[in-house]
């Protein structure tokens, strides 16, 4: 069984890139939004985008045009799936995602609680010279 310390839902507070150097960029801008969720069935979901993503014309996801859909999709990750702590890492085993890709693989995370919060971070890149790696931080709800 993984971490009770998981279960729950979680708002995205801060997502950031670090590199070599120590330097910092904010893919999705300052205010990011998103929700992590693991239920004790073993489940997890996780919808997070920039909360400055254009609004479409047309004010329908079916009509909206290619430019839209793709600047839509450019700044916005989902899936979901199981999931298991093991030591200091969670593995996601993803069934579901907006990008293609990663259903049947899995999303791996480094993971720390402090206080109210949990803190993912990815290894940093194979083959990535500046060696970038992801930081999430999340709150309780």
């Amino acid at each position: 069984m993984s971490d009770k310390r998981f279960l729950g839902t979680w708002k995205l507070v801060s997502f950031e890139v670090r590199s070599i150097g120590d330097n910092v960029y904010y893919p999705w801008g300052e205010n990011p939004a998103g929700y992590i969720m693991y239920n004790e069935d073993g489940y997890m979901s996780v919808s997070m985008m920039a909360s400055d993503r254009p609004v479409f014309e047309a004010r329908d996801l079916p009509k909206g045009t290619a430019q839209e859909k793709v600047a839509a999709a450019d700044k916005y990750i989902n899936y979901a799936g199981k999931y298991e702590a093991r030591s200091n890492k969670v593995y996601h085993h993803v069934d579901v995602s907006l990008f293609p890709n990663w259903i049947g693989a899995d999303q791996v995370r480094n993971f720390a609680f402090e206080e109210n919060r949990l803190l993912l971070s990815t290894d940093p890149v194979p083959g990535d010279e500046k060696q970038k790696a992801g930081y999430l931080i999340w709150q309780k709800v």
